[in-house]
């Protein structure tokens, strides 16, 4: 078995000891970082070696963006695919001994007006995702699993209000659509709703919202998934709730599974 996490840090650099934190208080065997905001050369990678996580692979961008998967488990480079062709640090692929191949992605936020006509922003997160279906289709992976910060909370309970998020980034329609219509081109299966398929859960609580457990405003925008042929063997969800009142915190929490499968 090996426990696979996802993690928006909003600043490797900056969040280096709740990393260190993490690492030494849940041991997941992998833990894929987003929003690392640093090259790959600034990322702090002797700390975390020095922790058990000696191998590395990473993407960096200069003060944006950023990708990293930290092992125990030894991992080769499994390359990178740079989704609608905007330049940016969003995704990184390492594979394991057993031929499981990690993908950890950051899709755009998409910025605050759900228009692509007067929000660039907007349009890119959706082109970033039709990218992604287009490229499961072409060559539907095997043995898989897709970890990250994918900005969107696709269902009715994964956020606080259906209602008043609807027409608001990260919960409409069209961006729902093109989450499913990638996830279904992958054949992927969202392993934390598999564990936990009811009830309101969320991995991420705004900044702006001062007192955020008591008014719990959260939206679940961090995911795990695996292919179809390991699915099964996925368990043991878990969203790490009271990571959100470390001290300077990152605006999202860890997500968590594990999986039963040889390594």
């Amino acid at each position: 078995m090996f426990t696979v996490a996802t993690w928006n840090i909003n600043s490797v650099r900056l969040r280096s000891a709740l990393v260190l934190r993490l690492l030494t208080d849940e041991a997941p065997d992998v833990l894929c970082l987003q929003e690392c905001k640093a090259l790959v050369d600034q990322i702090p990678a002797q700390l975390f070696h020095d922790a058990g996580y000696r191998w590395m692979v990473a993407r960096g961008q200069r003060g944006y963006n950023g990708v990293a998967i930290l092992s125990r488990l030894p991992i080769t480079d499994a390359g990178d695919r740079d989704h609608a062709g905007l330049g940016h640090a969003r995704h990184v692929a390492a594979r394991l001994d057993n031929g499981v191949t990690i993908h950890n992605v950051y899709v755009p936020a998409g910025g605050d007006e759900p228009d692509r006509e007067v929000n660039v922003k907007f349009g890119q997160k959706l082109d970033y995702l039709t990218d992604m279906r287009d490229a499961f289709r072409a060559d539907r992976p095997a043995r898989s699993i897709l970890v990250g910060d994918l900005n969107i909370a696709p269902r009715e309970d994964d956020v606080w209000s259906h209602k008043v998020l609807r027409r608001m980034v990260s919960h409409t329609p069209i961006e729902v659509q093109h989450l499913t219509d990638a996830q279904e081109a992958g054949a992927w299966v969202d392993i934390t709703r598999k564990d936990i398929p009811t009830g309101p859960l969320f991995s991420w609580w705004s900044y702006r919202n001062r007192d955020w457990q008591a008014s719990d405003r959260g939206r679940r925008l961090d995911h795990v998934w695996a292919t179809a042929d390991i699915a099964a063997s996925g368990h043991a969800s878990r969203i790490l709730r009271p990571v959100r009142g470390w001290d300077q915190p990152s605006d999202h929490v860890p997500v968590m599974a594990s999986f039963d499968l040889r390594v």
